[in-house]
């Protein structure tokens, strides 16, 4: 495929923005060469400032769900922003989306929304330390809860890709607060309670991590990690900007029946706006200003395009649980196609997947927690990267991130990503 337009402006972007992306993982770093400058998408597709098409297996980290450019997404956005775009005072359309976030998701009673999954995370914290008055967290390595100070004790995602997770401007003031876990190895977890009794405000985790490639929690861990925060007093955080609305209706919790005390949010919350949220059960809300003393605010938060692009979005899913289906099922046949085009040619690979979410991992042994993550095949993920793309297919440039699913994908879609699978794989 031909590239000169993206290039081109990729070299003009270097010159004011740092980097020339305004997010680090899009800079390509760890396959190489240049990114890709999307012109427009529709469906399952993105066509590129060259005018070429490419399948889109990031679906912007997940919110598209639906596909890009969702037409009752679309149309909600356009006719709100004919009445204004932000006003910042109370809308009746915030509290429609918050009842039905509620009703949609277990044990949560009241909700707030922010403008991006990092502030959701943030807050979450915030306001578990001021619920237990302790100072401490924990939280897993190759987790990524956005870019908060706390959170960039070992991250996931873009921070292990340039190599630098605990990253320059990161206090160890703040660092100190932080314990780091292993994740899926419950007995760490204890070990890590025991050792600092009565000073853990809450556990932050992924419940299906997405950062570090796809890895669902294995069979108990999040169960016994639910009691151990029970027996400790602990607030148990359950991350799930990339799984709310995606895995389920109601997110890991409702699909793997674990309640969290504090929930975040982001990504299809907002049908691809930017958008977060946090959510728990009343006695832990009630404790944010104005009611209580835990101090979050946002001039832009709940911002009508976004309430509106968020609202369509879980009108639908609720509306039409079927959905959820169709993606799994998508996804497993996907998965098929993927293994046995590798294991064909003798691609050393292993393969993790749960709902809408898979990730290919160049590994021998199983993918369960970061330090297996990191054992992949860097050079074998860059070639199969730069293949899938020479082929019209966009996958995630990092080996650390996930692939998403959109139900707008169709199983020739699937049909033409297998095949591209088995010729890069020759190659491989």
């Amino acid at each position: 495929m031909i590239y000169k337009r993206s290039s081109a402006l990729f070299a003009e972007a270097q010159k004011v923005i740092p980097g020339g992306v305004n997010s680090p993982v899009r800079a390509f770093k760890a396959v190489g060469g240049d990114p890709i400058f999307v012109k427009e998408a529709k469906g399952a597709y993105l066509y590129d400032e060259d005018n070429n098409r490419l399948i889109d297996y990031i679906n912007s980290w997940g919110p598209m769900i639906l596909g890009h450019a969702h037409p009752p997404v679309v149309e909600a956005v356009v006719e709100k922003a004919k009445k204004g775009t932000s006003f910042g005072m109370p809308t009746e359309i915030e509290t429609q989306i918050a009842e039905l976030a509620v009703q949609m998701v277990p044990n949560i009673d009241k909700i707030r929304f922010v403008n991006s999954g990092t502030e959701a995370c943030m807050s979450a914290v915030r306001l578990a330390r001021g619920y237990t008055s302790k100072d401490k967290i924990i939280k897993f390595a190759g987790c990524y809860h956005g870019h908060s100070d706390s959170f960039l004790i070992q991250a996931g995602s873009g921070a292990v890709t340039f190599g630098s997770p605990n990253s320059p401007g990161v206090t160890q003031g703040t660092a100190k607060d932080t314990l780091l876990a292993r994740y899926n190895d419950i007995k760490h977890v204890e070990e890590i309670m025991s050792s600092n009794q009565g000073e853990i405000a809450c556990v932050i985790i992924e419940p299906v991590a997405g950062n570090m490639g796809c890895i669902p929690p294995i069979d108990g861990f999040l169960e016994e990690l639910r009691t151990l925060c029970d027996t400790h007093n602990i607030l148990l955080i359950f991350d799930e900007v990339m799984t709310g609305f995606r895995l389920a209706q109601g997110g890991v919790q409702e699909l793997l029946g674990v309640n969290a005390d504090i929930v975040t949010f982001g990504k299809v919350i907002g049908g691809g706006l930017p958008v977060g949220a946090f959510a728990a059960r009343s006695e832990i809300m009630n404790h944010l200003a104005p009611l209580g003393p835990v101090y979050q605010a946002g001039t832009l938060s709940g911002n009508p395009l976004a309430m509106a692009a968020g609202l369509a979005m879980l009108t639908e899913l609720h509306t039409k649980p079927e959905i959820f289906t169709s993606l799994a099922d998508k996804t497993e046949y996907l998965h098929k196609g993927i293994a046995n085009a590798l294991t064909n040619h003798k691609v050393t690979h292993t393969i993790n997947r749960i709902g809408s979410m898979i990730s290919v991992h160049f590994a021998e042994d199983k993918v369960v927690d970061f330090d297996a993550a990191a054992k992949g095949n860097n050079d074998t993920f860059k070639k199969f990267f730069h293949g899938m793309l020479d082929n019209g297919i966009y996958i995630a440039p990092s080996a650390f991130e996930s692939w998403f699913i959109t139900d707008a994908l169709t199983y020739e879609d699937l049909d033409e990503t297998i095949k591209a699978v088995e010729e890069v794989a020759e190659i491989l």
